[in-house]
């Protein structure tokens, strides 16, 4: 047997295994030949494109959360100036309804003085008209009176 034979069948001794010579120098040095080409070709690119990969995603998502806090502050910003917008509305609202209010007192104040300037005035001509009417009737008065009972007895009263 050889020195080169490393193994060999126990049962006849005759048949290696494996065989090592010079044979297996090639083969390992085909092996780091085609480790390094396909580390150059391509585990270093997909490595890379991987990388770029990730960094472009975890970009991506910065950006999201950025835009998402910035969407967040001008929510926050809409909504503060949407509650300042409702409280001025509010103030101004109360503004006019006590301007309305006190405008529609003004106005039912004065109607209700012109009415009682009106009432008054009515009332002192008709107590004018009324005195003077009794003026003009009262001397005629008796003269009527005696009319209507003639009339009323059929004889001449007085």
């Amino acid at each position: 047997m050889n020195s080169t034979v490393l193994l060999t069948v126990a049962a006849g001794g005759e048949h290696p295994l494996i065989d090592l010579d010079f044979t297996v120098l090639i083969q390992f040095g085909l092996f780091l030949l085609t480790a390094i080409i396909a580390n150059q070709l391509l585990f270093k690119p997909y490595l890379k494109m991987r990388d770029e990969r990730s960094a472009g995603i975890e970009g991506a998502r910065n950006e999201a959360d950025r835009l998402s806090a910035e969407a967040d502050a001008r929510l926050a910003n809409y909504d503060e100036k949407l509650a300042a917008a409702r409280d001025r509305a509010n103030v101004q609202r109360r503004s006019i309804r006590t301007e309305a209010a006190n405008h529609q007192r003004e106005v039912t104040e004065k109607a209700r003085l012109e009415a009682q300037q009106a009432f008054t005035a009515a009332r002192a001509k008709v107590e004018q008209e009324t005195a003077k009417a009794r003026e003009e009737l009262m001397p005629k008065a008796d003269q009527l009176a005696n009319d209507i009972a003639s009339k009323l007895l059929g004889r001449k009263v007085g």
